[in-house]
């Protein structure tokens, strides 16, 4: 049986923190230029309550040609040009998306609505995943995306907008409704390669015990607070980060890339991964 804990006090995690050596970089500097630029360009909203910086250079782990990425709330929809709408299940019911491309590196602006964050905390409400709605999909991957760099995003306006939001996400279950997801995903995965192996169609069955292993780190990140799942590239910068007493590096990066994978016997390899995926999932804790 897996571990569980009593509900208790939202506590701050290194995800939470990684914007403030940011604040005094250069890239800050450059970011808050990136603030004008807006402004001048005319995509920034009158009526906006935060703009945030979000992703890979916001994390500390961008380079040369990573992309910049924005969130910008505003009280009302974006009634200027965009060049795509992401669908959700909110009101209002998309979320446009404007690319610019300025000194040669990419812009990426996502507009969203107070009204609309009202309704993703809702979501992920402690009422709603006692009910039972543990293993659920709570939110898509757009509404958890953005729950999730809410944690980790740079403030390039509206700070106070920001800090009571991280709040109220702090005090929701978002935390026990990923990690119980993923160990959901992890637990599907290994039955599909159980049942395959069992069938003798081993090809599928290695498949499918990667895609067990993903799952089950994920949601050991998680549980601490390290969210991402949504973009399994970042996965090993995750782990780096937290170092989980529960899987050291190595042992990770060994199973991430087959290194004991023998062609010769590879429902060998199956085996001991789900193995090690059950042995992982018995660890994580949900709270």
């Amino acid at each position: 049986m897996r571990k569980a804990t009593a509900r208790r006090a939202p506590r701050r995690t290194d995800a939470t923190l990684v914007h403030g050596p940011w604040e005094r970089s250069a890239l800050r500097t450059t970011l808050l230029d990136c603030l004008e630029g807006l402004e001048s360009r005319r995509l920034l909203p009158a009526d906006h309550l935060a703009v945030l910086c979000v992703g890979s250079v916001a994390r500390g782990w961008a380079n040369d040609s990573s992309d910049y990425d924005f969130n910008i709330v505003a009280h009302g929809p974006w009634h200027g040009p965009s060049v795509r709408t992401i669908p959700v299940p909110l009101r209002p019911a998309s979320v446009p998306a404007v690319v610019e491309y300025v000194d040669g590196r990419r812009w990426e602006i996502k507009y969203w609505v107070d009204v609309q964050v009202d309704q993703m905390l809702a979501k992920v409400a402690w009422d709603r995943f006692e009910e039972g709605a543990s293993t659920a999909r709570a939110l898509t991957d757009a509404e958890e995306l953005f729950l999730e760099r809410l944690a980790t995003c740079l403030t390039l306006s509206g700070t106070s907008w920001v800090r009571s939001r991280r709040q109220e996400l702090g005090e929701t279950a978002f935390r026990a409704f990923v990690t119980a997801r993923s160990l959901a995903e992890a637990d599907s995965s290994i039955e599909d390669a159980l049942g395959q192996l069992a069938a003798d169609d081993v090809d599928s069955a290695v498949l499918s015990a990667r895609k067990a292993f993903g799952h089950v780190v994920d949601a050991l990140l998680e549980s601490h607070g390290a969210y991402g799942s949504p973009i399994p590239k970042w996965r090993a910068r995750r782990l780096r980060e937290v170092r989980p007493s529960q899987l050291p590096y190595q042992e990770y990066w060994a199973v991430e890339t087959m290194r004991d994978f023998d062609p010769r016997a590879p429902d060998a390899w199956v085996t001991r991964t789900v193995q090690r995926c059950r042995d992982l999932s018995i660890e994580v804790e949900i709270h």
